[in-house]
């Protein structure tokens, strides 16, 4: 029997997966074009580099550091624990989830290009602000990001417990109801642009704002904006191709028939809890984070602060994966022996 979370993708689906790799294509044809095309050949100093004959290396390898920013940022916890908990949900309805990475990532580099864009006029303001640790800007980066992102997982996580609350005939309280307008707010992958967005108001990605360091004579004129642009253009696509091949491994994952109502709950209540707490561990452990910092607090909080979770989104990129393979084939083994 075929769950809603394996229904077939309609045309429409299938177009705007499509037209989501072309996009990611063109970003990746846009900046790496430009960089080797124009701006190497044309002797622009990216980075610092003196226009001789070490210069082009040295631009590639700007080009190279930008990508791979976006592609790490892809695997930021937060990341990955907001596009695996929405596809969840989307899957779950039966809607079109495979490029709520797409959408998220989108929403998150328009924060870095729209800074870049800013840097490259030359507001110096914006640059000095960056730079300095105690600034306005930084201090509220600092909290307003993680604020959202803690919020919005530990909202996603409740939605999907009311969901499978909900799959088992209970109805939940008057708590899960509330719950209901967020559920049409982001009913859709491109919904996911604004939170994209909003989790880019975090100083996280401010930081790689750095790779504008590595381009610092933009700010000062001696490089064309274009030339400059090509840096947040690599780190769009650097972490959108991440970002969207992770919604859709993860879509496939909740989509894997299990055969049998007792293994395909047993799949859904081990990928509902796994995703569940890897949401709220972050959140908890960045609302700490902003309370120690912001508010002094101690005592356990700071305990939890202290949590490093910069290279969490490696492992729970890593445990997803793991018990994805562990569920479905013990699954589908129980499934065999009992035909």
């Amino acid at each position: 029997m075929t769950s809603r979370s394996d229904a077939p993708a309609t045309p429409r689906m299938r177009g705007g997966t499509i037209g989501v790799i072309a996009f990611i294509m063109l970003l990746h044809g846009l900046g790496w074009g430009v960089l080797i095309l124009l701006v190497i050949p044309a002797g622009i100093p990216l980075g610092g580099a003196s226009a001789n004959g070490s210069g082009a290396l040295v631009t590639l390898g700007v080009g190279l550091t930008a990508y791979a920013l976006g592609a790490r940022h892809a695997f930021d916890a937060d990341h990955i624990a907001a596009i695996d908990n929405t596809t969840r949900r989307l899957a779950e309805r039966g809607r079109s989830a495979n490029t709520v990475g797409f959408w998220f990532s989108l929403g998150h580099s328009t924060v870095v290009v729209v800074l870049c864009i800013l840097l490259t006029l030359g507001i110096a303001a914006i640059g000095s602000s960056l730079a300095d640790e105690s600034s306005a800007l930084r201090t509220w980066t600092g909290v307003i990001g993680p604020v959202v992102s803690s919020l919005f997982l530990i909202v996603i996580a409740a939605v999907n417990v009311a969901t499978l609350r909900r799959r088992h005939g209970h109805l939940g309280g008057p708590v899960l109801r509330l719950l209901g307008p967020f559920e049409a707010a982001v009913d859709r992958p491109s919904r996911m642009y604004a939170v994209g967005l909003l989790f880019g108001l975090g100083f996280d990605t401010a930081t790689e704002i750095g790779l504008l360091t590595l381009a610092g004579a933009a700010t000062l004129g001696t490089v064309p904006w274009w030339a400059t642009l090509t840096l947040p253009v690599l780190f769009a696509a650097g972490m959108s191709a991440c970002d969207t091949t992770q919604g859709a491994v993860m879509r496939r994952a909740y989509g894997w028939q299990t055969g049998g109502r007792r293994s395909g709950a047993i799949y859904a209540l081990a990928m509902t809890g796994l995703s569940v707490i890897a949401a709220v561990l972050i959140a908890t452990v960045q609302l700490a984070g902003v309370l120690v910092e912001n508010v002094a607090l101690a005592g356990p909080l700071e305990w939890l602060a202290s949590v490093g979770i910069d290279g969490l989104g490696f492992v729970l990129t890593g445990i997803l994966l793991a018990t994805w393979g562990v569920v479905l084939v013990t699954a589908r083994r129980g499934f065999t022996q009992v035909k």
